[in-house]
């Protein structure tokens, strides 16, 4: 997966994006993914990278199958919470803190 962390006045970012989509467009009626500009830009990552950052990032931005399994398996999402655009599924979330 590609792995960007954005630092924002709220706190971090991360944004995940599926490899083998990266740089691409997907368009179903009036809803658009488009995973070309610099927001998903960053580096590749294994879930084993990536484990560590859930825990200083307070949303996630997540695009594509790796990716929305990868949320579920940490049960930052459930199953029914991505849409899909084009096939390819999509979510945010906000990252509780105890």
């Amino acid at each position: 997966m590609i792995v960007r962390i954005h630092n924002t006045p709220n706190g971090r970012m991360l944004a995940i994006c599926d490899s083998d989509i990266l740089g691409k467009k997907f368009e179903e009626d009036d809803k658009q993914l488009d995973l070309s500009s610099q927001f998903f830009q960053g580096e590749e990552m294994s879930e084993e990278d990536i484990e560590p950052i859930l825990k200083d990032v307070y949303v996630i931005n997540a695009v594509g199958k790796e990716s929305i399994t990868f949320l579920e398996k940490h049960k930052l999402i459930e199953k029914d919470h991505a849409i899909t655009i084009a096939g390819i599924p999509h979510a945010q979330c906000v990252v509780e803190r105890d």
